[in-house]
C-alpha cells in the first residue's frame, strides 16, 4: 500500500511516499480503507521529535491520527462493525508507528465510530482529534447550559469545534480571534473579541461578572484567563501543564468511541460542522505540514487518500 513515512526525526524533507505492507488486523481492531486523513499540529510535532520524551516511537513512522474511511476487514471479537461500514476514528495507538497517512490503517474499536452522514469524507476526517479535544475539555470542566465560556483561539481548527460544541451545550461563547475572523465566528454563534493588548478589558465589557469557564487552545494567556475568570470558575489548557499549580486543568485528548458517537450525532443534527480550509493529495503531505506550521489556518487540513 502507499503510505507517507519517515525514518528519522526532522523537518518535512524526511517525509517520503513509500510502499508498506498492509497492517495485520488483531482482535478488537478494524482495518480501514482510508478515504481521507486529518492533519493536526501534533503530527508534525511528533515528526520533529518534540514528543519523544512522551511517546514510544518505532521507525519507520507513518504519521496521522485522524481517519475517515470504510471498514475493509474486522478482527476477532469485533461485533460493533462489519465490512463496508463508513467510519471515523482518532487512531492514536500506544506506539507511534502505523498512522493514517496511508491507504489502509488498523484502528482499535475503542477509537472508532460510525461516520456522520452529514459530513463528507474530508470533513469527517477533520472531526475526531479536534472534536474530541473540544468536547472532552468542555465536559471535563462541567460546562453547563447558561454559563459563559471564553475560548482562546476560537478561529483555529480546534477552536471552531469548541465554539460549536459549547453552543450545542447551551453555553454563551466568547472567542478570541483576529478582526478578519470575527464575522466567520459569529456565524458559529460566538461573540468574537480581538486578541492582543487590551483583551482583558474587552472580555470584561462583554462579561462584567466574569467567565464561568475558560478553555485555552493557544497558550501564553494564563494572566488573561485569571483576570477574566470568576472566583469559582474553571479553566483548562491543552498547552501548559503548569496551570495545575494555579487550580487549572491540563488535558490530553483520549480516544473514545462513545464521545465520537456523540459528536457524530451533533453533526447529523446540524449542531456541528467541520470547516475544511484545504485538502491535499496524499503525496503532498509535506505541503500540508508546512501550511499547518504557519499557524494561520481557519479550519482543518486533510489528505485525500482514495
Amino acid at each position: 500500500m502507499r503510505a507517507i513515512t519517515y525514518d528519522q526525526y526532522g523537518e518535512t524533507d524526511v517525509l517520503k511516499l513509500t510502499e508498506q505492507s498492509v497492517p495485520k488486523v488483531g482482535p478488537g481492531e478494524v482495518l480501514v480503507r482510508v478515504r481521507s486523513a486529518g492533519v493536526n499540529p501534533v503530527d508534525w510535532k511528533i515528526m520533529q521529535g518534540h514528543l519523544d520524551p512522551l511517546l514510544h516511537t518505532w521507525f519507520p513512522v507513518t504519521p496521522g491520527w485522524d481517519v475517515a474511511g470504510v471498514a475493509e476487514q474486522v478482527g476477532l471479537d469485533t461485533p460493533e462493525f462489519t465490512e463496508g461500514d463508513e467510519v471515523i476514528g482518532y487512531a492514536r495507538r500506544d506506539m507511534v508507528h502505523d498512522g493514517t497517512f496511508a491507504e489502509f490503517a488498523c484502528v482499535p474499536v475503542r477509537a472508532l465510530a460510525k461516520k456522520p452522514a452529514a459530513l463528507d469524507w474530508n470533513q469527517a476526517a477533520g472531526l475526531p482529534l479536534a472534536g474530541l479535544t473540544a468536547y472532552q475539555t468542555h465536559t471535563r470542566l462541567g460546562l453547563r447550559e447558561g454559563e459563559t465560556v471564553l475560548i482562546h483561539n476560537g478561529a483555529g481548527g480546534l477552536g471552531v469545534h469548541a465554539v460549536q460544541i459549547a453552543r450545542s451545550l447551551g453555553a454563551r461563547v466568547i472567542a478570541t480571534a483576529s478582526e478578519k475572523n470575527h464575522d466567520w465566528l459569529r456565524g458559529f454563534g460566538a461573540e468574537p473579541v480581538t486578541y492582543g493588548e487590551g483583551l482583558t478589558e474587552r472580555v470584561k465589557e462583554l462579561a462584567p461578572s466574569g467567565a464561568d469557564v475558560v478553555a485555552d487552545f493557544i497558550g501564553g494567556v494564563v494572566d488573561i484567563t485569571q483576570a477574566v475568570l470568576k472566583s469559582d470558575g474553571r479553566h483548562a489548557t491543552i498547552i501548559d501543564p503548569a496551570v495545575k499549580e494555579i487550580g487549572g486543568s491540563h488535558f490530553w485528548v483520549r480516544p473514545s468511541s462513545e464521545d465520537l458517537q456523540v459528536l457524530a450525532r451533533m453533526a447529523d443534527a446540524g449542531q456541528l460542522t467541520v470547516p475544511v480550509a484545504h485538502t491535499f493529495p496524499l503525496e503532498r503531505a509535506a505541503e500540508a505540514f508546512e501550511l499547518s506550521q504557519t499557524g494561520h489556518v481557519n479550519g482543518k487540513l486533510t489528505l485525500e487518500v482514495s
